[in-house]
């Protein structure tokens, strides 16, 4: 018996495979539908509208990250290597599907969807925070606000440097990243007053 979990996976896999075909706004719920053979209503039960797979397809991304957390000898790296293997692994989940990915984006950044916009403030929010619990970031305030901030603008660097990477292994994001966190330690007060913070990331 198919169960709901496959079920929203096939929707979005199924999504995706034809936004490759003919672009992400060309995408609609009919069409997943009528390629599952489907009724639209039962689409509708498990995704209010297509803005919702894209959410969807994120939190397949934030899994990849978290899994990373379990792999052997992850706890034995610095703060600073951890955040580049999460944030890549973060990636890596996204990387058959990156043109799309581009695209959604910039669907969501055109002038008039003011709440795609704030919903998708609230899904980098939400990613930063898995982030941080996976790398075992723990300080508290005030440091803390200032430390999601940096990882906040290093996350969306990397992200944006990725989606228009075409290098073999998205090694030049990768690069891009490490040198992101090395310019992180060298203005962030790397001093290890506040352990198990980001200021850890100087460590090796």
């Amino acid at each position: 018996m198919t169960n709901q979990s496959d079920i929203e996976q096939s929707i979005i896999d199924t999504a995706l495979t034809l936004a490759e075909e003919s672009g992400w706004e060309s995408v609609r719920l009919h069409q997943v539908a009528e390629a599952l053979h489907r009724p639209l209503d039962e689409i509708r039960l498990h995704f209010r509208e297509k803005e919702e797979l894209i959410d969807a397809w994120f939190d397949r991304a934030d899994a990849a990250m978290l899994q990373a957390r379990e792999a052997e000898g992850f706890a034995q790296e610095s703060t600073r290597e951890k955040l580049h293997l999460l944030i890549m692994k973060w990636l890596a989940a996204l990387q058959p599907h990156r043109r799309v990915a581009r695209q959604m984006i910039v669907g969501k950044l055109e002038p008039g969807h003011i709440h795609y916009q704030v919903q998708g403030l609230l899904r980098v929010s939400r990613t930063v925070q898995w982030l941080r619990e996976a790398a075992g970031i723990s300080s508290t305030l005030p440091w803390r606000a200032l430390e999601e901030s940096v990882l906040t603008t290093i996350y969306l660097a990397t992200f944006t440097k990725w989606m228009f990477d075409d290098s073999e292994g998205s090694q030049s994001t990768s690069r891009f990243l490490q040198q992101s966190l090395d310019a992180a330690c060298r203005v962030y007060p790397c001093n290890g007053r506040h352990a198990d913070s980001m200021a850890d990331i100087q460590s090796s």
